[in-house]
């Protein structure tokens, strides 16, 4: 995905208000995704790899809307909006099969089951994210919170390629929170040691 021009900023801040604070003051409006656990964060360096396999396979699609996601070293889970083929909008989540629990979910329809990934297919917004809580427990995991809506797919893709073309130095890559617009994104990052300062990393096109 071709990636305009783009400047960054990096701020680090000693205490957690207030970089929460100013993460909340620069996204604005903008859909976001936030840890469901703020001690351990969403792995976001895992999260390129994880975009790119799901898009060769085909499970996720670039006009999905991100309500949920979970990443770790083995696996994925993942709850995105999208329309079905009569245009009414639904909740999908995918995950590996082993996080899935014998039972289908409440008020679900079963997509698919592969060898490597298990699907439903959810009317209700609350229902396929209780099923995601359900089933990943939270471990690594990222919501959409606190926003009107959620993050697009696309954007989610775009600006994570813009902040990782420039290496993570001795800076922590677990995700506490981050939004994402069209025009930029900014990430707010869980600190490596209790030493360390959080870090606000914001990437946006240049002009």
């Amino acid at each position: 995905m071709a990636v305009p021009a783009t400047s960054r900023v990096i701020r680090t801040f000693e205490d957690r208000a207030d970089a929460l604070s100013h993460f909340f003051q620069r996204a604005g409006e903008a859909p976001r995704l936030i840890a469901y656990d703020d001690a351990v964060g969403l792995p976001l360096d895992q999260a390129l790899a994880a975009l790119e396999w799901t898009a060769q396979l085909g499970i996720l699609l670039p006009d999905d809307v991100v309500h949920g996601a979970r990443l770790d070293p083995d696996s994925a889970a993942v709850v995105v909006e999208r329309k079905d083929d009569e245009g009414q909008h639904v909740y999908v989540y995918f995950g590996p099969r082993m996080d899935a629990p014998p039972a289908d979910p409440y008020e679900s329809t079963l997509l698919y089951d592969q060898p490597g990934v298990r699907a439903y297919i959810f009317v209700d917004r609350g229902h396929a994210i209780a099923h995601f809580l359900r089933a990943t427990h939270g471990r690594g995991a990222a919501l959409s919170l606190l926003s009107r809506r959620a993050p697009e797919l696309r954007h989610i893709r775009r600006w994570t390629e813009a902040l990782f073309a420039e290496p993570a130095v001795s800076r922590s890559t677990q995700l506490l929170a981050g939004w994402y617009a069209t025009s930029g994104a900014g990430f707010l990052f869980i600190p490596s040691d209790s030493d360390d300062p959080f870090a606000y990393c914001e990437v946006t096109i240049e002009g």
